[in-house]
Protein backbone atom coordinates (compact mmCIF):
# COMPACT_ATOMS: atom_id res chain seq x y z
CA UNK A 1 0.00 0.00 0.00
CA UNK A 2 2.56 2.59 0.81
CA UNK A 3 4.25 1.63 -2.68
CA UNK A 4 1.00 2.38 -4.31
CA UNK A 5 1.04 5.57 -2.24
CA UNK A 6 4.87 6.62 -3.39
CA UNK A 7 4.77 5.72 -6.94
CA UNK A 8 1.11 8.01 -6.94
CA UNK A 9 3.01 10.94 -5.30
CA UNK A 10 6.32 10.56 -7.40
CA UNK A 11 3.99 10.96 -10.69
CA UNK A 12 2.16 13.96 -9.38
CA UNK A 13 5.68 15.66 -8.72
CA UNK A 14 7.07 14.19 -12.02
CA UNK A 15 4.04 15.76 -13.71
CA UNK A 16 4.42 19.20 -12.15
CA UNK A 17 8.08 19.51 -12.71
CA UNK A 18 6.97 18.63 -16.30
CA UNK A 19 4.31 21.45 -16.82
CA UNK A 20 5.65 24.00 -13.54
CA UNK A 21 6.27 26.27 -16.91
CA UNK A 22 2.39 26.57 -17.73
CA UNK A 23 0.94 26.00 -14.29
CA UNK A 24 2.51 28.47 -12.31
CA UNK A 25 1.84 31.50 -14.58
CA UNK A 26 -1.68 30.57 -14.79
CA UNK A 27 -2.18 30.46 -11.06
CA UNK A 28 -0.36 33.56 -10.95
CA UNK A 29 -2.37 35.11 -13.88
CA UNK A 30 -5.74 34.24 -11.57
CA UNK A 31 -4.31 36.00 -9.09
CA UNK A 32 -3.19 39.33 -10.24
CA UNK A 33 -6.09 39.94 -12.14
CA UNK A 34 -8.36 39.60 -9.03
CA UNK A 35 -5.88 42.08 -7.51
CA UNK A 36 -6.63 44.41 -10.91
CA UNK A 37 -10.11 44.45 -10.36
CA UNK A 38 -9.84 45.58 -6.46
CA UNK A 39 -7.18 47.50 -7.65
CA UNK A 40 -8.92 49.43 -10.51
CA UNK A 41 -12.67 49.48 -8.04
CA UNK A 42 -10.80 51.07 -5.35
CA UNK A 43 -9.02 53.84 -7.87
CA UNK A 44 -12.64 54.41 -9.03
CA UNK A 45 -14.27 54.65 -5.81
CA UNK A 46 -11.39 57.52 -4.98
CA UNK A 47 -11.96 59.24 -8.37
CA UNK A 48 -15.90 60.05 -7.42
CA UNK A 49 -16.57 63.30 -5.79
CA UNK A 50 -20.13 63.31 -4.19
CA UNK A 51 -22.16 66.51 -3.47
CA UNK A 52 -24.75 67.10 -0.52
CA UNK A 53 -28.06 68.80 -1.40
CA UNK A 54 -30.35 70.04 0.75
CA UNK A 55 -33.72 69.84 -0.70
CA UNK A 56 -36.28 73.15 1.06
CA UNK A 57 -40.17 73.40 0.15
CA UNK A 58 -42.98 76.09 1.01
CA UNK A 59 -44.76 75.28 3.96
CA UNK A 60 -48.28 75.24 1.83
CA UNK A 61 -47.00 72.25 -0.63
CA UNK A 62 -50.36 70.55 -1.30
CA UNK A 63 -48.90 68.01 -3.40
CA UNK A 64 -48.66 63.77 -2.30
CA UNK A 65 -45.61 61.47 -2.69
CA UNK A 66 -46.73 60.99 -6.73
CA UNK A 67 -44.76 63.95 -7.03
CA UNK A 68 -41.45 62.34 -5.67
CA UNK A 69 -42.13 59.28 -7.71
CA UNK A 70 -41.93 61.02 -10.65
CA UNK A 71 -38.69 62.04 -9.26
CA UNK A 72 -37.15 58.57 -8.36
CA UNK A 73 -38.71 57.42 -11.98
CA UNK A 74 -35.81 60.04 -13.27
CA UNK A 75 -33.23 59.09 -11.31
CA UNK A 76 -33.37 55.65 -13.18
CA UNK A 77 -31.66 57.42 -15.87
CA UNK A 78 -28.33 57.05 -14.07
CA UNK A 79 -28.66 53.49 -15.68
CA UNK A 80 -25.95 52.47 -18.02
CA UNK A 81 -27.92 49.66 -19.37
CA UNK A 82 -25.47 46.70 -19.41
CA UNK A 83 -21.64 48.12 -18.06
CA UNK A 84 -18.98 47.60 -20.61
CA UNK A 85 -15.84 45.17 -20.49
CA UNK A 86 -13.71 48.52 -20.65
CA UNK A 87 -15.61 50.20 -17.86
CA UNK A 88 -15.53 47.60 -15.46
CA UNK A 89 -12.24 46.35 -15.76
CA UNK A 90 -10.25 49.57 -17.06
CA UNK A 91 -11.58 52.46 -15.30
CA UNK A 92 -12.89 50.24 -12.56
CA UNK A 93 -16.94 50.84 -12.68
CA UNK A 94 -17.71 47.38 -11.44
CA UNK A 95 -21.59 48.35 -10.50
CA UNK A 96 -23.83 50.85 -11.41
CA UNK A 97 -24.09 54.10 -9.94
CA UNK A 98 -26.31 54.53 -6.95
CA UNK A 99 -27.77 57.93 -4.84
CA UNK A 100 -28.26 58.65 -1.40
CA UNK A 101 -31.77 60.43 -0.05
CA UNK A 102 -31.48 60.90 3.40
CA UNK A 103 -33.26 62.37 6.14
CA UNK A 104 -31.90 64.22 9.02
CA UNK A 105 -32.84 65.11 12.33
CA UNK A 106 -31.14 67.44 14.93
CA UNK A 107 -32.10 69.92 17.33
CA UNK A 108 -31.98 72.69 15.15
CA UNK A 109 -34.36 71.04 12.64
CA UNK A 110 -35.37 67.70 10.16
CA UNK A 111 -33.26 68.31 6.95
CA UNK A 112 -34.26 66.59 4.07
CA UNK A 113 -30.82 65.79 1.44
CA UNK A 114 -30.10 63.59 -1.27
CA UNK A 115 -26.18 63.23 -1.57
CA UNK A 116 -25.14 62.23 -5.28
CA UNK A 117 -21.79 62.00 -7.60
CA UNK A 118 -21.03 65.49 -9.24
CA UNK A 119 -22.07 64.78 -12.57
CA UNK A 120 -25.70 63.48 -11.72
CA UNK A 121 -26.08 66.86 -9.87
CA UNK A 122 -28.21 68.79 -12.80
CA UNK A 123 -30.61 65.26 -13.39
CA UNK A 124 -31.52 65.22 -9.75
CA UNK A 125 -31.92 69.33 -9.58
CA UNK A 126 -34.18 69.38 -12.70
CA UNK A 127 -36.11 66.24 -11.47
CA UNK A 128 -36.83 67.74 -8.43
CA UNK A 129 -38.00 71.09 -9.65
CA UNK A 130 -40.17 69.68 -12.66
CA UNK A 131 -42.45 68.25 -9.72
CA UNK A 132 -42.07 71.30 -7.11
CA UNK A 133 -41.14 74.53 -8.89
CA UNK A 134 -41.62 76.39 -5.31
CA UNK A 135 -38.67 74.02 -4.08
CA UNK A 136 -35.62 75.66 -3.14
CA UNK A 137 -32.35 73.11 -3.56
CA UNK A 138 -28.81 73.96 -2.47
CA UNK A 139 -25.69 73.00 -2.35
CA UNK A 140 -24.89 71.69 1.99
CA UNK A 141 -22.09 71.23 4.21
CA UNK A 142 -22.18 67.54 5.06
CA UNK A 143 -23.50 67.28 8.58
CA UNK A 144 -21.74 64.60 8.86
CA UNK A 145 -18.19 66.43 9.99
CA UNK A 146 -19.71 67.56 12.79
CA UNK A 147 -19.97 64.54 14.82
CA UNK A 148 -16.64 62.51 15.42
CA UNK A 149 -14.78 60.75 12.91
CA UNK A 150 -15.48 57.63 15.24
CA UNK A 151 -18.14 56.35 16.84
CA UNK A 152 -19.22 54.93 19.67
CA UNK A 153 -16.27 56.32 21.82
CA UNK A 154 -16.59 57.47 25.22
CA UNK A 155 -18.34 60.28 25.15
CA UNK A 156 -21.12 59.13 22.65
CA UNK A 157 -22.98 55.79 21.98
CA UNK A 158 -25.21 55.03 18.82
CA UNK A 159 -27.67 52.69 17.66
CA UNK A 160 -29.59 51.18 14.68
CA UNK A 161 -29.49 48.47 11.86
CA UNK A 162 -29.99 47.92 8.10
CA UNK A 163 -33.24 47.42 7.20
CA UNK A 164 -34.73 44.41 4.17
CA UNK A 165 -37.74 42.99 3.23
CA UNK A 166 -39.04 40.13 5.27
CA UNK A 167 -40.24 38.56 2.00
CA UNK A 168 -39.94 37.88 -1.65
CA UNK A 169 -39.15 41.21 -3.45
CA UNK A 170 -42.03 40.92 -5.47
CA UNK A 171 -44.47 41.56 -2.74
CA UNK A 172 -45.01 45.10 -2.28
CA UNK A 173 -45.23 47.17 0.90
CA UNK A 174 -48.02 49.19 2.38
CA UNK A 175 -47.51 52.21 0.11
CA UNK A 176 -48.85 55.82 0.45
CA UNK A 177 -52.03 55.34 -1.52
CA UNK A 178 -53.12 53.44 1.81
CA UNK A 179 -52.49 56.52 3.47
CA UNK A 180 -54.55 59.11 1.16
CA UNK A 181 -58.33 60.22 1.69
CA UNK A 182 -60.63 62.24 -0.35
CA UNK A 183 -60.90 65.08 1.81
CA UNK A 184 -57.64 67.10 2.25
CA UNK A 185 -58.40 68.32 5.84
CA UNK A 186 -58.43 64.08 6.60
CA UNK A 187 -55.14 63.26 4.22
CA UNK A 188 -52.24 61.33 6.32
CA UNK A 189 -48.59 61.83 5.25
CA UNK A 190 -46.51 58.39 6.09
CA UNK A 191 -43.62 61.24 6.72
CA UNK A 192 -44.73 62.52 9.67
CA UNK A 193 -44.19 59.69 11.98
CA UNK A 194 -40.55 59.97 11.78
CA UNK A 195 -40.90 64.00 11.19
CA UNK A 196 -42.80 63.76 14.45
CA UNK A 197 -39.95 62.12 16.22
CA UNK A 198 -36.98 63.49 14.54
CA UNK A 199 -38.58 67.24 15.91
CA UNK A 200 -38.31 66.01 19.63
CA UNK A 201 -34.64 65.61 19.71
CA UNK A 202 -32.69 67.37 21.83
CA UNK A 203 -29.05 68.61 21.82
CA UNK A 204 -26.48 66.32 21.50
CA UNK A 205 -29.12 63.82 20.01
CA UNK A 206 -29.65 62.76 16.39
CA UNK A 207 -31.19 60.26 13.88
CA UNK A 208 -30.12 59.69 10.38
CA UNK A 209 -31.77 58.01 7.82
CA UNK A 210 -30.25 56.93 4.88
CA UNK A 211 -31.42 55.28 1.74
CA UNK A 212 -29.37 53.91 -1.26
CA UNK A 213 -30.86 53.48 -4.61
CA UNK A 214 -28.92 51.87 -7.60
CA UNK A 215 -30.68 50.34 -10.69
CA UNK A 216 -30.20 46.94 -10.83
CA UNK A 217 -27.79 45.08 -12.89
CA UNK A 218 -30.47 42.03 -13.94
CA UNK A 219 -33.88 41.18 -13.91
CA UNK A 220 -33.15 38.04 -12.42
CA UNK A 221 -35.88 39.36 -9.28
CA UNK A 222 -38.54 40.27 -12.17
CA UNK A 223 -38.03 36.10 -13.13
CA UNK A 224 -38.36 34.88 -9.50
CA UNK A 225 -41.21 37.05 -9.15
CA UNK A 226 -42.83 35.66 -11.90
CA UNK A 227 -42.14 32.61 -10.76
CA UNK A 228 -43.99 33.29 -7.58
CA UNK A 229 -46.72 34.38 -9.36
CA UNK A 230 -47.52 31.81 -11.21
CA UNK A 231 -46.91 29.10 -8.03
CA UNK A 232 -50.20 31.79 -6.49
CA UNK A 233 -52.40 31.09 -10.01
CA UNK A 234 -51.00 27.21 -10.04
CA UNK A 235 -50.00 27.82 -13.44
CA UNK A 236 -47.57 25.19 -14.80
CA UNK A 237 -44.18 25.73 -16.36
CA UNK A 238 -44.86 26.65 -20.04
CA UNK A 239 -43.21 23.48 -22.04
CA UNK A 240 -41.40 25.05 -25.49
CA UNK A 241 -43.51 23.76 -28.54
CA UNK A 242 -42.06 22.54 -31.22
CA UNK A 243 -42.85 25.06 -33.96
CA UNK A 244 -45.13 24.24 -37.02
CA UNK A 245 -45.45 20.87 -36.43
CA UNK A 246 -47.03 21.89 -33.07
CA UNK A 247 -49.20 24.11 -35.05
CA UNK A 248 -50.34 21.30 -37.72
CA UNK A 249 -51.14 19.16 -35.27
CA UNK A 250 -53.85 21.75 -33.30
CA UNK A 251 -54.98 22.69 -37.07
CA UNK A 252 -56.04 19.62 -38.06
CA UNK A 253 -57.10 18.32 -34.79
CA UNK A 254 -59.45 20.93 -34.86
CA UNK A 255 -60.21 20.58 -38.51
CA UNK A 256 -61.69 17.09 -37.47
CA UNK A 257 -63.36 17.99 -34.11
CA UNK A 258 -65.01 21.06 -36.00
CA UNK A 259 -68.50 19.48 -36.92
CA UNK A 260 -69.17 18.66 -32.88
CA UNK A 261 -66.67 20.85 -30.92
CA UNK A 262 -65.79 24.35 -31.23
CA UNK A 263 -62.17 25.25 -32.49
CA UNK A 264 -59.68 25.90 -29.85
CA UNK A 265 -55.71 26.60 -29.48
CA UNK A 266 -52.96 26.80 -26.89
CA UNK A 267 -52.90 30.31 -26.80
CA UNK A 268 -57.01 30.74 -26.24
CA UNK A 269 -56.96 27.38 -23.74
CA UNK A 270 -54.05 29.19 -21.47
CA UNK A 271 -55.90 32.70 -20.91
CA UNK A 272 -59.23 31.05 -20.09
CA UNK A 273 -57.53 28.48 -17.53
CA UNK A 274 -55.62 31.61 -15.80
CA UNK A 275 -59.14 33.92 -15.80
CA UNK A 276 -61.19 30.82 -14.17
CA UNK A 277 -58.37 30.92 -11.55
CA UNK A 278 -58.60 34.14 -10.80
CA UNK A 279 -62.36 33.93 -10.44
CA UNK A 280 -61.51 30.96 -8.11
CA UNK A 281 -59.31 33.20 -5.86
CA UNK A 282 -60.56 34.56 -2.60
CA UNK A 283 -60.59 38.16 -2.23
CA UNK A 284 -57.46 38.76 -0.70
CA UNK A 285 -55.78 36.36 -2.92
CA UNK A 286 -56.96 38.39 -6.08
CA UNK A 287 -55.41 41.50 -3.91
CA UNK A 288 -51.96 39.59 -3.11
CA UNK A 289 -52.14 38.43 -7.29
CA UNK A 290 -52.99 42.16 -8.28
CA UNK A 291 -50.15 43.61 -5.87
CA UNK A 292 -47.56 41.22 -7.22
CA UNK A 293 -48.44 42.02 -10.85
CA UNK A 294 -48.43 45.54 -10.22
CA UNK A 295 -44.96 45.76 -8.54
CA UNK A 296 -43.29 43.68 -11.07
CA UNK A 297 -44.60 46.14 -14.12
CA UNK A 298 -43.00 49.15 -12.12
CA UNK A 299 -39.56 50.92 -12.41
CA UNK A 300 -37.45 49.56 -9.66
CA UNK A 301 -34.23 49.91 -7.45
CA UNK A 302 -31.60 47.80 -4.94
CA UNK A 303 -31.61 49.61 -2.05
CA UNK A 304 -30.06 49.29 0.95
CA UNK A 305 -31.66 50.84 4.20
CA UNK A 306 -30.72 52.12 7.48
CA UNK A 307 -31.05 54.24 10.35
CA UNK A 308 -28.82 55.69 13.49
CA UNK A 309 -29.26 57.16 16.67
CA UNK A 310 -26.57 59.42 18.35
CA UNK A 311 -26.66 60.30 21.72
CA UNK A 312 -24.34 60.92 24.47
CA UNK A 313 -23.72 58.22 27.01
CA UNK A 314 -25.09 60.16 30.21
CA UNK A 315 -28.35 61.10 28.61
CA UNK A 316 -28.76 57.93 25.91
CA UNK A 317 -32.34 57.27 25.35
CA UNK A 318 -33.53 53.63 23.83
CA UNK A 319 -36.65 55.07 23.78
CA UNK A 320 -35.96 57.58 21.00
CA UNK A 321 -34.88 54.28 18.76
CA UNK A 322 -38.13 52.34 19.83
CA UNK A 323 -39.95 55.10 18.63
CA UNK A 324 -37.59 55.48 15.48
CA UNK A 325 -37.94 51.78 14.66
CA UNK A 326 -41.78 51.55 15.05
CA UNK A 327 -42.31 54.21 12.44
CA UNK A 328 -41.24 52.42 9.71
CA UNK A 329 -44.09 49.34 11.11
CA UNK A 330 -46.80 51.74 9.01
CA UNK A 331 -45.92 49.82 6.20
CA UNK A 332 -46.18 46.59 6.65
CA UNK A 333 -48.44 44.58 6.04
CA UNK A 334 -49.35 40.83 7.03
CA UNK A 335 -50.80 39.01 3.38
CA UNK A 336 -48.21 41.58 1.68
CA UNK A 337 -44.57 42.54 2.75
CA UNK A 338 -42.92 44.33 5.66
CA UNK A 339 -39.47 45.51 6.46
CA UNK A 340 -37.28 43.42 9.32
CA UNK A 341 -33.82 44.74 10.95
CA UNK A 342 -30.92 42.99 9.29
CA UNK A 343 -30.19 41.05 12.18
CA UNK A 344 -26.45 41.03 11.78
CA UNK A 345 -26.78 44.59 12.06
CA UNK A 346 -29.07 45.45 15.13
CA UNK A 347 -27.02 46.89 17.69
CA UNK A 348 -29.14 46.68 20.69
CA UNK A 349 -28.12 42.94 21.03
CA UNK A 350 -26.28 40.21 19.53
CA UNK A 351 -28.85 38.83 17.60
CA UNK A 352 -28.46 36.58 14.32
CA UNK A 353 -25.40 34.32 16.08
CA UNK A 354 -27.11 31.11 15.82
CA UNK A 355 -25.65 27.36 16.90
CA UNK A 356 -22.50 27.08 19.51
CA UNK A 357 -21.37 30.54 19.04
CA UNK A 358 -24.53 32.40 19.98
CA UNK A 359 -25.52 30.64 22.78
CA UNK A 360 -21.90 31.34 24.11
CA UNK A 361 -21.63 35.03 23.48
CA UNK A 362 -25.33 36.01 24.29
CA UNK A 363 -24.96 34.12 27.73
CA UNK A 364 -20.76 35.53 28.64
CA UNK A 365 -21.60 39.44 28.97
CA UNK A 366 -17.65 40.28 27.73
CA UNK A 367 -18.43 38.59 24.46
CA UNK A 368 -21.89 39.68 23.90
CA UNK A 369 -20.54 43.82 24.88
CA UNK A 370 -17.61 43.30 22.21
CA UNK A 371 -19.83 41.97 19.44
CA UNK A 372 -22.32 44.75 20.09
CA UNK A 373 -19.92 47.08 19.84
CA UNK A 374 -18.10 45.75 16.51
CA UNK A 375 -21.70 45.94 15.01
CA UNK A 376 -22.04 49.73 16.52
CA UNK A 377 -18.39 50.57 14.74
CA UNK A 378 -19.42 48.95 11.34
CA UNK A 379 -22.61 50.58 11.11
CA UNK A 380 -21.12 53.95 11.96
CA UNK A 381 -18.24 53.26 9.39
CA UNK A 382 -20.92 51.69 7.07
CA UNK A 383 -22.91 54.90 6.66
CA UNK A 384 -20.30 57.71 6.68
CA UNK A 385 -18.23 56.01 4.06
CA UNK A 386 -21.45 54.94 1.96
CA UNK A 387 -20.87 50.85 2.31
CA UNK A 388 -23.51 49.12 1.10
CA UNK A 389 -24.82 45.94 3.74
CA UNK A 390 -23.52 43.10 2.64
CA UNK A 391 -26.24 39.87 2.18
CA UNK A 392 -29.77 40.29 0.84
CA UNK A 393 -30.27 43.83 -0.54
CA UNK A 394 -33.93 44.75 -1.29
CA UNK A 395 -35.59 45.72 -4.53
CA UNK A 396 -38.46 48.58 -3.99
CA UNK A 397 -40.26 50.13 -6.84
CA UNK A 398 -40.54 53.99 -7.10
CA UNK A 399 -43.74 54.07 -5.55
CA UNK A 400 -42.22 52.60 -2.44
CA UNK A 401 -39.15 54.74 -2.13
CA UNK A 402 -41.47 58.11 -2.91
CA UNK A 403 -43.58 56.37 0.56
CA UNK A 404 -40.53 56.58 2.21
CA UNK A 405 -39.02 59.56 1.35
CA UNK A 406 -40.55 62.43 -0.10
CA UNK A 407 -41.22 65.82 0.68
CA UNK A 408 -43.73 66.95 3.19
CA UNK A 409 -46.51 68.24 2.11
CA UNK A 410 -48.53 71.16 4.49
CA UNK A 411 -50.62 68.39 6.82
CA UNK A 412 -47.60 67.60 8.24
CA UNK A 413 -47.50 69.79 11.26
CA UNK A 414 -43.60 68.63 12.65
CA UNK A 415 -42.59 72.70 13.59
CA UNK A 416 -38.71 71.84 12.97
CA UNK A 417 -39.34 70.39 9.06
CA UNK A 418 -36.64 73.07 7.26
CA UNK A 419 -38.93 75.00 5.05
CA UNK A 420 -38.27 78.28 2.66
CA UNK A 421 -39.02 81.34 4.32
CA UNK A 422 -39.86 83.33 1.06
CA UNK A 423 -41.46 82.00 -1.90
CA UNK A 424 -38.67 83.23 -4.74
CA UNK A 425 -40.16 85.13 -8.07
CA UNK A 426 -39.02 85.26 -11.33
CA UNK A 427 -37.29 88.85 -12.98
CA UNK A 428 -39.03 90.75 -15.54
CA UNK A 429 -39.07 89.82 -19.13
CA UNK A 430 -36.77 92.28 -21.07
CA UNK A 431 -34.71 93.29 -17.89
CA UNK A 432 -31.47 94.74 -19.60
CA UNK A 433 -28.16 92.87 -18.41
CA UNK A 434 -24.95 94.41 -18.41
Amino acid sequence: MNEIVQGVIQSIISVFFATWWIVIPLILAFIFWDFWKYHVYIQYLRSQKWIVLEIKMPPNVEKTPKAMEQVFAAVYQIYSFGLKFFEKYWQGKLVEDFMSFELVGQAGGVHFYVRTLVQYRNLIESAIYAQYPEAEISEADDYRKIWPRTLPNEIYDIAGCDYQLAKEDAYPIRTYHYFEESQKEKRLDPISAITEVMSKLKDDEAIWIQIFVRPPSDNSWREQGQELLDALLGRKKSVPSSGMLDKLFHFFRNLITAPVEHPTWPEEMKKERDYNRMLMLTPGEREVVEAIEENLSRISFQTNMRFIYIDRRDSFSPLNVAATMSTFNQFNTQHLNSFMPKLKTFTLSPAGLKGLLGFIIFNVKFLKRKVIWYRKRRLWDNYMRLIWSPGKRSILNIEELATLYHVPSMFVEAPLVRRVGAKKGEPPAGLPVE
